[in-house]
């Protein structure tokens, strides 16, 4: 595919080849904003790709370099995830400045380019992932209107249907084996979930980290019988 050449200075060596792949909104008011600064040397932010909305795609990191994006962060085991991953911007607007859906053709772009980075590297479905994902108490992009169910259906990570589950709702200041099991699940798929049995705010956020991604319907921290079946579906497809 043909990219727009926007070299940043922000990088440094890798430790490892990359095998994930992290999802960002810019969170800025313009997508010239966004590309400003993650090329501006005193941000010491950046990322290897950044997509526009009218799906135009722009170069700033090589691959084989580790860009500054995903900042604190934790997966399956792994923290300080910037050396093994592949960091891409979309452009939007985010929570701040009137988060909107994802435009067609900057899915298409993107959907494209994951296509091109899987040619050259090996990134399995469990690691295709959001930032809100690897850093659930600080970040919330690429957030809930971001077509994870489509990139999906496109080959591009994972997704499950939705499933009707009775229950009554696992949430802040609870304490159980239920909630055990719940944690001991996000930390198998690959949050930082340490089970310890009480429903506290890190675990609050845990799942709503979870439902924006896997459950965009219901964001509001407390799991539910059908989020707990949704995290249940996702263990059995990741494996």
């Amino acid at each position: 595919m043909r990219f727009i050449d926007a070299p940043s200075q922000n990088f440094d060596a890798r430790t490892a080849p990359p095998d994930m792949v992290v999802l960002h909104y810019t969170g800025m008011r313009t997508g010239d904003e966004a590309l400003a600064r993650l090329r501006d040397p005193e941000a010491k932010v950046s990322a290897h790709y950044l997509i526009e909305e009218d799906g135009r795609a722009f170069a700033l990191v090589p691959e084989e370099r580790r860009a500054w994006h995903a900042g604190v962060s934790f997966w399956r085991g792994e923290r300080n995830l910037n050396g093994i991953s592949i960091g891409i911007e979309l452009v939007n607007p985010g929570h701040d400045w009137g988060y909107q859906p994802f435009p067609d053709a900057q899915i298409a772009t993107l959907i494209e380019l994951l296509g091109g980075i899987r040619e050259r590297w090996d990134v399995p479905d469990a690691r295709i992932i959001g930032h809100s994902d690897i850093a659930p108490t600080r970040k919330i992009d690429p957030g809930e209107l971001f077509p994870w169910r489509g990139l999906a259906e496109a080959g591009f990570g994972h997704w499950v249907e939705p499933v009707a589950a009775p229950g009554a709702p696992l949430q802040l200041g609870e304490e159980s084996t239920a909630i055990f099991a719940l944690q001991a699940g996000l930390t198998r798929l690959g949050y930082d979930c340490a089970p310890s049995g009480r429903y506290d705010e890190p675990t609050a956020l845990t799942i709503t980290a979870f439902q924006r991604h896997w459950r965009p319907e219901r964001i509001d921290g407390a799991a539910d019988g059908e989020t707990r079946a949704r995290l249940m579906a996702l263990l059995r497809l990741a494996g």
